[in-house]
């Protein structure tokens, strides 16, 4: 009777997330592909990698990281260097006589490439700045982002990496529905597969999480001396956090670049790595359902449900004061001011989805367990 309670939290998760899939495919078939919809979609789900992969440093490991967007930026340059056609290359490579590369990879290669790029950054990088903590580590990784955004668009790199010029013509999400013969659309899969390729990378991570890897980090994260104490290897399960975290950043990056059809370094910048901390702040640090839902939460409030607040508006004869181009922002900085003050351990604090189901005496008693 005690396995068959424990299940069943289990099974409502797994009963809700087949749910999800399932709207979401049937929306996409009703609905029309130019809805706001699903370009909210698509970028949550990618986002959400990114969030939870950041989570798996701040939240589980407690390592204060602002590299994101550098590995981000890697995956997404990999995977559009080795999927753009051949017969694409010397239109998108025009000033570097067709690019360097001459061969393609099959996508799911190319995005495994990316996160393996990402990783052994990671771990190079990681080599003299995982000494470093807290402050100090933040500001070594987010110049490293710095510095990596400012290679990519060398010119010296060109024949690779374009220079300072787009990499475009590379597979995106459309390329996933099914066609006839005539090229119309029978099946529409580009909103369904990046929420798969999402959901099975977040679910690796969780797989992680809950592994005794997981249980060491979170020793790690909440008392490196005890942590030391009984055994665990500080710097090799820090360097681990660190590479499995930046392999997820760069298949993320490699999503995005689907996503936004085409990949330049400018739009790396360090401020996408601070929207992706704010969205692991807002859902709760230590949570990966708070990450999920605050990505879908933050890419809904800032491209589509506060739109209109950019746009002028009139009543009769009267102009709607404040309502210009830009007031977006405002609103939305205030809400997340307001998010921020009333939930101070973020939307879900560090409970998950299987955990809503139980009180609290019973979440510590489960946690005892």
């Amino acid at each position: 009777m005690k396995t068959t309670k424990s299940k069943a939290p289990m099974i409502v998760t797994i009963v809700v997330i087949a749910a999800i899939y399932a709207a979401v495919f049937i929306a996409e078939q009703i609905l029309p592909p130019t809805s706001m919809l699903f370009t909210v979609l698509k970028k949550g789900a990618t986002y959400a990698l990114v969030a939870v992969s950041m989570n798996l440093l701040n939240g589980f490991t407690g390592i204060f990281s602002l590299g994101q967007a550098g590995f981000m930026l890697i995956g997404a340059y990999v995977y559009g260097i080795f999927t753009i056609p051949l017969e694409a290359r010397p239109q998108v490579y025009q000033y570097f006589d067709g690019g360097l590369v001459q061969f393609t990879v099959p996508l799911v290669i190319a995005m495994i490439f990316s996160g393996l790029a990402a990783a052994f950054f990671a771990f190079l990088i990681g080599l003299p700045v995982l000494r470093l903590k807290s402050d100090y580590l933040a500001i070594a990784t987010l110049g490293f982002a710095e510095i990596i955004r400012a290679i990519f668009q060398w010119n010296g790199l060109g024949p690779v990496t374009n220079g300072s010029n787009m990499l475009r013509s590379f597979p995106t999400f459309n390329d996933f529905n099914i066609t006839d013969g005539q090229g119309n659309v029978t099946v529409y899969l580009s909103t369904l597969v990046p929420f798969i390729m999402s959901g099975v990378c977040i679910l690796l991570i969780v797989l992680l999480i809950h592994s005794s890897y997981g249980r060491a980090l979170k020793a790690i994260r909440d008392d490196e001396v005890a942590a030391e104490a009984m055994g665990i290897n500080l710097a090799h399960h820090k360097r681990l956090a660190f590479c499995v975290s930046s392999f997820f950043a760069g298949v993320g990056g490699a999503m995005l670049a689907m996503y936004q059809t085409t990949v330049q370094a400018k739009s790396f910048t360090s401020a996408m790595t601070y929207e992706i901390l704010l969205i692991v702040v807002i859902g709760g640090i230590g949570s990966v359902t708070g990450s999920v839902l605050s990505s879908f939460l933050f890419v809904a409030c800032s491209e589509w449900w506060l739109r209109f607040l950019d746009e002028k508006q009139m009543i009769g004869d009267f102009e709607v004061p404040l309502l210009r181009n830009g007031f977006r922002l405002v609103v939305f900085s205030l809400i997340i001011m307001i998010v921020v003050l009333f939930f101070r351990r973020g939307i879900m604090g560090d409970r998950e989805l299987w955990d809503l189901k139980f009180s609290g005496k019973e979440r510590k008693r489960r946690a005892k367990e």
